[in-house]
């Protein structure tokens, strides 16, 4: 159910993009961490800015905060020189020594585009307008945090003085709405929250601490609550109240269990849609980047040479891995749909065999061949080579690829990676058709179709496609797509039932990958790893 309604949010969000009164569609960053040369761009109202550690997620978060000009927000507390502070002591040999910096955005309104920089040179931080006479730095409502809170000794004590006051401390309740966006998240109810402040003057700042009482249940602070209702209660209490704002969130899923975090980000786009927001937030959470759509996810990576790249968005295969929910599930790569079902109809036929949950085995597909030595490389790099098996279409078998594969995996971990070939001697879909054209009982019977069914159409769709010119994968698709359009069954599941027959036969030429499949599923099974 959770997964329509967010489906129905995302339309929601992709038609009021363009009339949103304020949208920062892009932040540029030159000399800044480490940061040189990154162009970001938000596509959607709700951004997803995920990567490794030291990969600049939290800075170009920062940097979005720098973009406007916030209404009652103090003179300093949304510019460059707060947000990116130097050291630099009157004295002592220690202090920043820092490169020409840039940052700039590009805003889009439904009547036209502009653009501003912050620039650091020797007498600080300037604004430019780039040429643009009488240019003013847009207004707009930014909320800046970190989820997690009161987490070190420092901000403990300063809310405890709170405790020592003469007066009691001021108190504002929570809104229904306020409660509502935490009750909708958490187990329990409140039958009161409110929020105490007090303190400023010569001691200091202001303070201020959550106070819940559930309903039938204890009263307590904050001081006492678990790290994801403090985080739920705090956001809804200061962004509920906004209006038309841009609110920019690091590591949003801290403290949140999974469901929780699917939650928060429906909940956080319904807000989106309804109160105008642009939300920009970083993760680790391959479930908060499940949550908005593949134009909404903006992964960084850092190169050897320390340069920061935007990487195109992963296949879910990939994505779940890098930033996954588990670490026990076999994964499974090939180069398309049709020889994702081709996998899939061997490992139908596997699984039960070896008594197998569907949940333990995972298969996906990539843009092509290609660019598995890339993942590779990545996957090493973070330890994950040994679950996952590369399926390479079987024109790919007198390639290099499989040998820089298992280079890169050697490199990387000190083993070669499995890489497995499907049959035939060429393109997934070439094999199937002449599968197709055998008209076999049992696939005829599996597709839906009549004996001797099967047979009339396939040799029609031969007979149209017999002067065709091309590959004889594009044509053997088109064949396929022909067939997938008759019979109202898709194309990858028609290779996943061929497959999945011809598993089952001691003589066909898919018995090469359904053994080394058997034989890694059980290793995998038996010691964790698909070496």
């Amino acid at each position: 159910m959770i997964d329509g309604r967010m489906r129905k949010v995302w339309e929601s969000l992709r038609g009021k993009k363009p009339h949103m009164s304020q949208f920062l569609s892009e932040v540029s960053l030159k000399g800044l961490r480490g940061v040189d040369g990154l162009r970001v761009m938000f596509d959607y109202p709700v951004s997803v800015i995920a990567g490794g550690n030291a990969t600049g997620k939290s800075t170009v978060l920062f940097a979005a905060a720098c973009a406007y000009k916030v209404p009652g927000a103090g003179i300093k507390d949304f510019v460059p020189s707060t947000l990116f502070p130097d050291y630099r002591p009157k004295s002592g040999p220690y202090k920043d020594q820092l490169p020409h910096t840039e940052l700039a955005f590009d805003y889009a309104t439904p009547e036209s585009r502009l653009s501003m920089r912050w620039r650091r040179g020797k007498s600080g931080w300037n604004r430019s307008f780039l040429g643009r006479r009488g240019g003013k730095q847009p207004e707009r409502q930014v909320y800046l945090r970190t989820l997690g809170n009161l987490s070190n000794p420092s901000e403990v004590r300063s809310v405890l003085r709170m405790s020592h006051m003469k007066n009691a401390p001021d108190e504002s309740p929570l809104t229904p709405l306020q409660i509502e966006f935490a009750q909708y998240m958490l187990p329990f109810r409140y039958s009161k929250v409110v929020a105490l402040s007090g303190g400023g003057g010569k001691a200091g700042g202001r303070r201020n601490l959550l106070f819940a009482a559930q309903e039938g249940g204890p009263t307590y602070s904050e001081l006492h609550m678990a790290a994801g209702e403090r985080a739920l209660l705090r956001l809804s209490r200061e962004i509920a109240h906004l209006k038309g704002a841009l609110v920019l969130i690091d590591e949003i899923e801290a403290g949140l269990h999974p469901w929780a975090q699917e939650l928060l980000m429906l909940h956080l786009q319904d807000l989106a849609l309804r109160r105008d927001f642009q939300i920009i937030v970083t993760t680790h959470s391959s479930v908060v980047l499940d949550s908005v759509p593949a134009e909404a996810r903006i992964f960084l990576e850092r190169d050897d040479k320390g340069h920061v790249t935007i990487s195109p968005p992963h296949r879910d295969i990939i994505q779940t891995a890098l930033y996954g929910r588990s670490g026990e599930t076999l994964r499974l790569l090939c180069e398309d749909d049709a020889a994702e079902g081709v996998v899939r109809g061997v490992i139908d036929r596997l699984m039960p065999q070896l008594g197998l949950k569907g949940e333990s085995v995972q298969v996906g597909r990539d843009t092509g061949a290609e660019e598995f030595p890339g993942h590779v490389s990545a996957f090493a790099k973070f330890g994950m080579v040994g679950s996952f098996v590369f399926v390479l279409d079987g024109d790919k078998r007198e390639s290099d690829v499989k040998d820089k594969i298992e280079k890169r995996a050697g490199a990387g971990a000190g083993a070669d990676v499995p890489v497995l070939f499907l049959p035939g001697e060429g393109a997934p879909e070439v094999w199937v058709w002449e599968r197709l054209r055998g008209a076999d009982v049992e696939i005829a019977a599996e597709l839906g179709l009549a004996e001797g069914d099967l047979a009339g159409r396939t040799s029609q769709l031969d007979s149209i496609y017999h002067s065709a010119s091309g590959p004889q994968a594009e044509i053997a698709k088109a064949k396929i797509g022909g067939l997938s359009e008759s019979i109202k069954r898709s194309a990858p599941l028609i290779c996943r039932i061929v497959a999945r027959i011809e598993s089952g036969r001691e003589e066909s030429s898919i018995q090469p990958l359904v053994d080394n499949l058997e034989r890694i599923l059980i290793r995998w099974r038996t010691v964790g790893s698909a070496w």
